[in-house]
């Protein structure tokens, strides 16, 4: 299908023009090619497509992106239009350089098993959990997905061109959850469909899938895997360039490393400081140590996590930390299969565009029954006092939880669809220290004693430091400054991770790069709100700035700060 780019009469606005070029993007290149972002933004035409990544695909989308890449920059910025188009106009065109960076530098494609099988997965998941539709409508949309799945796990076997090998190792380690999940979790899901001939239908097409991905699985191992020597990194020049793209920070890799070095060491010395204060006699680790002991039993985590939620809510209120705009809870679970192997918590919301099924999951990843009691309880260790609620304040109060309630007031379709991670996940992470900062964890709100006062500190230093490494470990890593081993060392000494956790964190870090926008994106808002209480004065309030905050959507901070601040002045 060939794209019909606008033609700007001269009658149009600026304005006019961006948002009539944004929309055409949006609809005919970054959903038509992402069909699944397509079903989980509320778009439900979309419902029935699968991605397509054959050789074909991937050269169409690129064509697709350089026509709109030329017809945004025919549009010339109007300094005298209004902000939202004119900072509409930067994300976009941001968005379509990420994308040809991706598609045509990093290449995904060719290097990550993991893509083909968990595509299958995610694509079947977003018309199961949530309930948009009727069981047979939303039946019928799977089936048509289904039989898109065994050629897209062919173009696998095509396109997949000496990977890294520790991309094969994820997707042959993620496999048996995904086809257990086809087996099981799938059929379960639509046993209310009534229509007989399609759920004829689909045993079918779901047999078809589930042969096809135990295929898939025999060839990573047998073939891709012995030939799986491939280098992960993608170098100093495609991590700056990605990082400006996503996230409109352009600063040098050894500044941003001075920086993130310097937050790493004044976590370091603060956690010293608080584990001195409980055990005078006791080294860091040691206490660190005790720490993670204190951790709800497996089987009651998910619990732990729900009964945060009253305290945290009630705080927020009380204390004016954050207009909170439902009085809806987010449900807690289990992490979806395809996800586990680099995930501990996420937060699952529906899109900007959902109207029917509006749930929000807050999915934590259980220990996985493989492992052995010693297994379990490293792995138990990063669910400590301390970090549950440091989790809890990230995934729901006052993080993406509150982010998703207030995105409806996003001042454009593209702040809903578009969004930057050091935004996102900069949010999340900066309420983790703010709430603690502003008083919750203390005796009578959070915590019982001093002493659990002091582990929920620590809490949230060790997911500090743990963000700190990833800054570190992401540049080093992708730079060839850093081995995987060496990286799942800095995650156990620097950043104060179990073994278990240090391996999840390396990982990620070889297919999620710059996951430096945590502590990036919380030093970013951090010196923005510094900068809009020194504007303020004694005129500054905290819930007001927050509420300002989330009310922009989900752009860069440096469009967040022109939006606050009335000027371009440095993020950081």
């Amino acid at each position: 299908m060939s794209t019909s780019i606008t033609s700007h009469a001269s009658s149009e606005t600026w304005k006019q023009q961006i948002e009539k070029v944004s929309d055409e993007y949006l609809d005919q290149v970054y959903l038509r090619y992402q069909p699944t972002q397509g079903t989980l933004a509320g778009y439900h035409q979309y419902d029935a497509k699968l991605e397509d990544f054959s050789q074909k695909s991937v050269d169409a989308e690129v064509a697709e992106l350089k026509k709109f890449e030329k017809s945004i920059l025919a549009i010339h910025p109007d300094t005298n239009a209004d902000f939202v188009p004119r900072s509409d106009r930067e994300i976009v065109l941001s968005n379509i350089h990420s994308r040809l960076l991706t598609l045509e530098t990093i290449r995904p494609w060719e290097k990550n098993a993991d893509n083909y099988s968990s595509a299958c997965a995610n694509g079947a998941f977003t018309l199961m959990e949530r309930k948009f539709a009727s069981p047979n409508d939303r039946l019928r949309s799977l089936i048509s997905r289904e039989k898109q799945m065994p050629a897209l796990l062919a173009a696998a076997r095509v396109n997949l061109k000496n990977p890294p090998r520790v991309y094969t190792e994820i997707a042959i380690e993620q496999l048996p959850d995904i086809v257990t999940f086809f087996e099981h979790d799938v059929p379960l899901a639509f046993a209310d469909a009534q229509d007989a001939a399609l759920k004829a239908e689909f045993a079918q097409t779901n047999a078809a899938v589930i042969a096809s991905l135990k295929d898939y699985l025999s060839w990573l191992k047998t073939d891709l895997l012995p030939r799986s020597n491939g280098d992960f990194r993608i170098g100093a020049n495609a991590f700056s360039k990605k990082l400006e793209f996503d996230e409109m920070v352009d600063l040098p890799l050894d500044k941003l490393l001075e920086i993130g070095w310097a937050d790493m060491r004044k976590n370091q010395a603060h956690f010293v400081e608080i584990a001195k204060e409980l055990e005078p006699d006791k080294d860091t680790h040691a206490v660190l140590e005790e720490l993670g002991h204190d951790h709800p039993a497996p089987d009651l985590l998910l619990d732990a996590f729900r009964g945060t939620f009253d305290g945290l809510d009630s705080f927020i209120r009380v204390h004016h930390i954050v207009t909170i705009p439902s009085e809806v809870r987010p449900i807690v679970e289990d992490t979806p299969p395809f996800m586990r192997a680099t995930t501990t918590a996420s937060m699952d919301t529906p899109g900007a565009f959902e109207k029917h099924a509006t749930e929000a999951y807050f999915n934590v990843t259980l220990p996985d029954p493989s492992m052995t009691p010693a297994e379990v309880e490293g792995y138990m260790h990063g669910f400590n006092v301390g970090t549950v609620i440091s989790t809890a304040v990230h995934e729901a109060y006052p993080g993406h939880y509150i982010q998703f309630l207030w995105l409806p007031q996003a001042p454009s379709r593209v702040r809903k669809l578009l969004s930057a991670n050091t935004d996102v996940e900069g949010w999340a992470h900066y309420t983790e220290q703010m709430m603690l900062d502003e008083g919750y964890g203390q005796p009578g709100a959070g915590a019982k004693d001093e002493r659990e006062a002091k582990f929920l500190r620590l809490g949230q230093l060790q997911d500090a430091l743990l963000r700190n490494a990833r800054f570190i470990v992401g540049i080093e890593m992708h730079t060839d400054k850093m081995s995987f081993d060496e990286a799942v060392a800095f995650f156990q000494r620097e950043g104060y991770q179990s073994q278990e956790s240090a391996m999840v964190e390396t990982k990620r870090g070889t297919s999620d790069p710059t996951y430096l926008y945590y502590t990036l994106g919380k030093l970013e808002i951090m010196k923005l709100r510094d900068d809009v209480k020194k504007k303020q004065g004694a005129a500054f309030s905290l819930q007001k700035f927050h509420d300002d905050f989330l009310r922009q959507g989900f752009p860069p901070i440096k469009i967040v700060r022109e939006a606050l601040l009335g000027d371009d002045s440095p993020a950081l």
